[in-house]
């Protein structure tokens, strides 16, 4: 190559520079950075030559681009085709040949004058197998099992420890208990005359017979609970747990394709699988008998994200499980809080989760925003001291780590803990003037209410929101409204300040959120999440299929780049927050970033002029682009 020593010593320094910026390394102490690179053999490569033909042969390195630009394809033909894929300085290649031992490409190409950075396989391995580069592996959409340590409990299937018990709709209930019994089991499922399955429970056995008085004579089918959430065999043991926290229930059925039931599965039987290791927190704050207990167990749940990512759970079910688990730990509050309180019933109103979690996308530094919709029968003066007993539960949370609103978007204010009534009277006013009140702040908040305690039928409010697309002056508000935050990667004060820190959430966040609630209403769907809110209104006339496309994904970049962050800070002992330091981002990160911000402002760019042109009247129809 004709390369002098001095030039690969400097070529050597940058390689540690580079590695310290760059997942999965990043991650790793200097120390093992230092040896990955004094291991490292350094090449330039003229324009056009192959440096790596994993297509033909397994790579026995990691490479790792120093400078210049280099072509990768997929494909084992190139066929005269551009490249799939052309990366920079700092971006690696080679990994899933080597890891796996086999020709599975890519074929990489010098764009240019290229200098790499080959890291031999023994030296470069086990930095695939640390959290980080798990991680890495999992948003590169690669599936390595061969030489990365993959759980064996990967799918629900072996989740499974004993046969379920199943018995006849039509056994009486003595039967089941007796069998229940002598089996040693906590559960039963009845089988109906359709082919499918309802549950018996000891708890809810105890209830229905002990409490309610229900004769022991009676049928199983009038005991058995219908809405049991199932799954099938083969499904992913990670996806069967984000149900189960989803629904909040004691247990899973699992059928096989031809709707067969090959087994039960509650929240203990995840704590075996590796993919969801850690999630048995989910369980410990559902038993917490204190506060203090209860606070301990929150102030751990970071460490279960970390690990999460670390077993390659993809970024964006991580923040389902975390949202789910988030919930469990209010309804927990709210079970110890009133016990202090046994004058008030936890029957007399319905707790909303507000913002990020209603929309089940929180992270750490999620604000718990909250509302409450009361009994229509409450007086005020007994909603007064429902209030205080929020206020308690708002300190629990606060004084563990998650923070409530601090515009006051919690169910200890008034304004957002009333009777269903006097919700629903609201709601109509708003619709009507949203200019009032703060009417068009409170039908964003109400819109993405998602019940998590309480009857989930008695809040009305969000019912009334059902009719939005009959006011366009509201839904022309509205909209300028999801408008008022722009995406933006640098503020004319971070120019003039030279400031290097980036608000993710107020400059990438949020902007994409709000499109997404509105085209969301306009086209009349009660999808909560941002994404499922996006895909409804595809194709309508405020929001192109393409252009949906591209709001989908640089919302998924933004929360994965969000999570890891945060995670990140959690690490370092700060607390989770979403200003970022830019200089803490790799540079494929940065670039990920304001591409990112770039999309979601074009789409913003767009709906400016749909505002202005388009009769509000025509907003949800559909365009087919």
């Amino acid at each position: 190559m004709g390369d002098s020593g001095s030039d690969l010593g400097q070529d050597a320094d940058a390689l540690v520079g580079i590695l310290a910026r760059n997942p999965p390394f990043d991650g790793m102490s200097a120390a093992v950075r230092r040896e990955l690179s004094a291991a490292a053999r350094i090449e330039r490569f003229a324009p056009g030559a192959v440096i790596l033909d994993a297509f033909t042969s397994p790579s026995v390195e990691v490479f790792v681009v120093i400078a210049g630009a280099v072509d990768l394809w997929n494909g084992p033909q190139r066929d005269d085709q551009p490249a799939d894929e052309r990366l920079g300085p700092g971006e690696i290649f080679g990994f899933s040949a080597m890891l796996t031992k086999r020709s599975v490409g890519p074929l990489a190409i010098a764009a240019d004058s290229v200098t790499v950075a080959a890291i031999p396989s023994p030296v470069v391995e086990p930095a695939f197998a640390s959290g980080a580069g798990a991680q890495f592996l999992a948003e590169q959409g690669t599936v390595v099992r061969q030489r990365v340590a993959v759980s064996p409990y990967s799918l629900v299937d072996e989740l499974i420890v004993t046969e379920p018990l199943i018995v006849d709709e039509a056994d009486p209930i003595a039967d089941v208990v007796r069998s229940m019994t002598e089996r040693g089991s906590p559960c039963a499922a009845v089988q109906f005359g359709d082919g499918r399955f309802g549950l018996l429970t000891d708890g809810l056995l105890r209830r229905r017979v002990l409490v309610e008085g229900l004769p022991a004579t009676a049928p199983a089918r009038e005991v058995a609970d219908r809405t049991v959430p199932t799954v099938v065999m083969g499904d992913s043991a990670a996806e069967a747990l984000i149900l189960l926290l989803d629904s909040n229930a004691e247990f899973l059925l699992v059928t096989d394709r031809a709707g067969r039931l090959r087994g039960i599965v509650s929240p203990r039987d995840f704590t075996v699988s590796a993919s969801t290791s850690g999630v048995s927190i989910h369980e410990q704050v559902r038993r917490a008998a204190t506060v203090a207990e209860l606070q301990e167990r929150i102030r751990r749940v970071p460490v279960v994200l970390d690990d999460l990512l670390s077993r390659q759970l993809a970024s964006g079910k991580v923040i389902t499980v975390y949202s789910a688990i988030v919930d469990t730990i209010v309804r927990r509050a709210i079970t110890l809080v009133f016990r202090e309180h046994p004058e008030l019933s936890t029957d007399a109103f319905t707790w909303l989760s507000l913002g990020s979690n209603g929309r089940r996308e929180a992270t750490p530094s999620s604000d718990i925003d909250s509302a409450v919709a009361f009994d229509d029968a409450l007086e005020e003066g007994e909603i007064v001291r429902y209030r205080v007993a929020f206020g308690q539960i708002n300190r629990l949370l606060a004084d563990a780590g998650l923070t409530a609103d601090d515009h006051g978007a919690t169910a200890e204010k008034p304004a957002f803990a009333r009777t269903n009534a006097s919700w629903r009277k609201a709601a109509r006013e708003w619709l009507v003037s949203p200019e009032e009140n703060q009417g068009a702040i409170m039908t964003s908040l109400l819109v993405d209410g998602r019940p998590i305690h309480g009857d989930p039928g008695l809040p009305a409010v969000t019912e009334v929101f059902a009719d939005v697309r009959r006011h366009p002056g509201t839904l022309r508000l509205l909209m300028q409204e999801s408008l008022a935050k722009r995406a933006r990667f640098r503020s004319v004060r971070d120019i003039f300040t030279r400031r290097d820190i980036f608000d993710i959430k107020a400059q990438a966040l949020l902007p994409v959120v709000n499109v997404a609630r509105w085209v969301g209403l306009s086209v009349g769907s009660a999808a909560l999440p941002t994404t499922e809110r996006l895909r409804a209104a595809a194709g309508s006339a405020t929001l192109p299929t393409d252009q949906a496309d591209h709001l989908i994904e640089a919302f998924g970049v933004i929360q994965r780049l969000r999570l890891r962050y945060q995670i990140g800070q959690y690490d370092r002992g700060e607390k989770p927050s979403d200003l970022l330091e830019r200089d803490r981002l790799s540079p494929i990160d940065r670039s990920m970033l304001a591409q990112a911000v770039h999309e979601i402002a074009s789409v913003q760019r767009r709906m400016d002029n749909v505002a202005a042109y388009l009769p509000a009247e025509s907003w949800s129809e559909e365009t087919g682009g």
